[in-house]
């Protein structure tokens, strides 16, 4: 629970500290500028927000891990709720708006897990999580988005220590087998997520679980 409530307020302050230009950089989802991100973060927020208000008595169906569908295959930008996001974020028109509902939603959600019991049941997408599990999963998907937000602005902050060493400890549980140990944990997520394309160096020290990525988690 921690954990989240670190990711999250760290990426927020990650969105706060945009200019009005940064908006328009391109961020390190594919097809997607930082505003299209930053809109697919208040979704993000909203769907914290919905599943902690739908608990179930249901038994867990999936985990922190099988929580994610893992395709080979990248996305291919086709997707009709990767397009209405674009069309969304550009409606916004002012950043600033986007960052007030952001702040305002993603507040929302971040006093919602704390208040939760990580032993409740919820249910998302027709299957059942304890919350803790949900939580957890959303650890990763705030860090790694938090590296897709500063992908392409230097200097900027890093998501937090421990979150990038629990997403990383979370990919290679999804992978089947870890990263090499000479690997930052930053790399060891781009790399396994398909972000970026391993150097040759990289490629060989994978060795046989090169086979095993990139993952392509949604």
């Amino acid at each position: 629970m921690d954990l989240f409530t670190r990711s999250w307020a760290a990426l927020r302050a990650a969105v706060d500290d945009l200019s009005d230009e940064d908006f328009g950089r391109p961020s390190g989802c594919s097809g997607w500028l930082v505003r299209d991100l930053v809109c697919h973060l208040i979704v993000d927020a909203q769907d914290v927000l919905i599943t902690l208000a739908t608990p179930s008595d249901r038994e867990p169906t999936r985990d922190a891990l099988t929580y994610w569908d893992v395709s080979r295959t990248p996305p291919t930008g086709d997707d009709p709720l990767d397009a209405l996001t674009v069309r969304l974020a550009a409606a916004y028109e002012d950043p600033h708006l986007l960052t007030f509902h952001l702040d305002d939603v993603g507040s929302a959600a971040g006093r919602a897990a704390l208040l939760a019991d990580p032993a409740g049941r919820v249910g998302t997408r027709d299957e059942v999580l304890t919350v803790g599990d949900f939580l957890a999963a959303y650890v990763m998907e705030w860090t790694l988005h938090h590296l897709d937000l500063i992908a392409h602005l230097p200097g900027a902050e890093q998501p937090p220590v421990e979150g990038l060493a629990r997403s990383r400890e979370m990919l290679e549980g999804i992978a089947g087998s870890p990263f090499p140990t000479s690997w930052h944990d930053v790399d060891a997520l781009l790399v396994g997520t398909g972000r970026r394309a391993p150097t040759e160096a990289e490629q060989a020290e994978l060795g046989n679980a090169a086979s095993r990525v990139p993952l392509y988690l949604g």
